[in-house]
């Protein structure tokens, strides 16, 4: 069985059973102008893993792993946006508002597309998710369930909110997870050391992680 040298000890997964989740490496996060810094945030750290995440993708694309992408949107009459998570916050620009890249995390506007060196390739799966988690109100698990997937890799932004979130949710419904270490960031550098912390204590209660340098050759 294909090993990963990974923390808190090593994560094994079944040859054919591992797919790949890529959280949310969308333009209104990753480039400037977009949702993430109308938060006030810096995104540079945000576009820093654009190109480890490709080698990642790379990597999963040779060793024919199914590839997941997920973008977080909603439709343009906002019907599937709470209005607590409409009025969270004091964005200069919220959900739904027009901005330099289309409305604002809304379905089908550039800003919610994926930037372009990670865009999905013809047969990889692209999930648009209305929620932080990738299995809230969509078919992400039957997804899996069809594809024999028991085991996932996950890498995307950001570590502490859409990734964790999702993390757990697979957590909860059975599946081994892996978040690769330098695949993941967030806007606060000590959001992302204390997810990885939370995420792999008391025996990977969450999962495991582990650098890409350590993913790529078990793959």
């Amino acid at each position: 069985m294909p090993v990963i040298d990974a923390q808190p000890y090593a994560f094994e997964f079944p040859a054919g059973k591992l797919g790949l989740i890529v959280i949310d490496m969308q333009r209104d996060f990753v480039e400037p102008g977009g949702f993430g810094a109308t938060l006030g945030n810096d995104v540079r750290p945000i576009a820093a893993i654009v190109p480890t995440v490709r080698r990642l993708l790379d990597g999963a694309r040779a060793a024919r792993l199914p590839i997941i992408h997920t973008r977080e949107c909603h439709r343009p009459d906002l019907s599937d946006c709470p209005p607590a998570k409409l009025t969270r916050g004091k964005p200069s620009l919220r959900i739904g508002d027009p901005g330099p890249m289309g409305r604002i995390l809304i379905s089908g506007e550039p800003g919610a597309d994926i930037v372009p060196e990670l865009a999905a390739l013809p047969g990889e799966i692209v999930l648009d998710k209305p929620g932080k988690g990738a299995f809230h109100a969509t078919s992400l698990n039957k997804m899996l369930t069809d594809l024999g997937i028991t085991h996932l890799l996950f890498a995307g932004v950001t570590t502490e909110v859409c990734v964790q979130t999702t993390m757990r949710e697979a957590n909860d419904r059975g599946y081994e997870c892996l978040l690769v270490e330098d695949c993941t960031e967030s806007y606060f550098p000590e959001f992302k050391r204390a997810a990885l912390d939370m995420i792999r204590a008391q025996g990977a209660i969450v999962g495991w992680t582990a650098p890409l340098a350590k993913v790529l050759p078990a793959l």
